[in-house]
């Protein structure tokens, strides 16, 4: 064999494990992508919040909560699977004492699927940044106010009809 072919033996074997190893790279470059933006995206209001939590009926047809669980007045978030798809909602004590209930959407922003976020005493529209007292959750309804949900304080618990968050489903099944 020539020192010419050779050489070109050894370009062509230097070729082919250098392309070996662009496959792998590309992976964990994409990889590292996501993770990063999967991170940076956490600090981004969404429609599932953080501490989501899906609830379910019970026998009897209710979802029900402890009320100390809303003691320190801050918001929690719940998903319900209906048949239809999930309707989100969120329970506040307010201020006044009361606990409130609404689904995380309204009559204004619901196609943008972006519900609220609680600052301090206010419910926060993620879409138009529309802010709303707590104390005024399920109380004002229409416009961007949180659509209000039905719920009742039945000794300590809170109790929300599967048939009331059902009736929420407009907000959450969009075409």
């Amino acid at each position: 064999m020539s020192e010419r072919e050779q050489k070109r033996a050894e370009f062509h074997n230097e070729k082919k494990s250098s392309n070996k190893l662009i496959i792998p790279v590309v992976v964990v470059l994409i990889a590292v992508a996501g993770v990063a933006g999967w991170l940076l995206s956490g600090g981004t209001a969404t429609s599932a919040p953080s501490g989501l939590t899906t609830v379910s009926p019970l026998q009897d047809g209710t979802v029900r909560f402890a009320a100390s669980e809303f003691a320190d007045g801050k918001a929690r978030f719940f998903r319900y699977e209906s048949q239809r798809g999930a309707i989100d909602f969120f329970v506040v004590r307010s201020n006044d004492g009361v606990i409130r209930a609404a689904f995380d959407s309204c009559d204004v922003c619901y196609k943008a699927l972006k519900g609220y976020r609680q600052e301090g005493e206010e419910m926060v529209c993620n879409n138009c940044n529309m802010r709303f007292r707590t104390e005024l959750v399920n109380e004002v309804k229409g416009g961007c106010n949180p659509a209000p949900l039905q719920r009742h304080q039945v000794g300590q618990e809170i109790v929300i009809t599967a048939r009331d968050i059902e009736s929420g489903s407009r907000y959450f099944m969009i075409n």
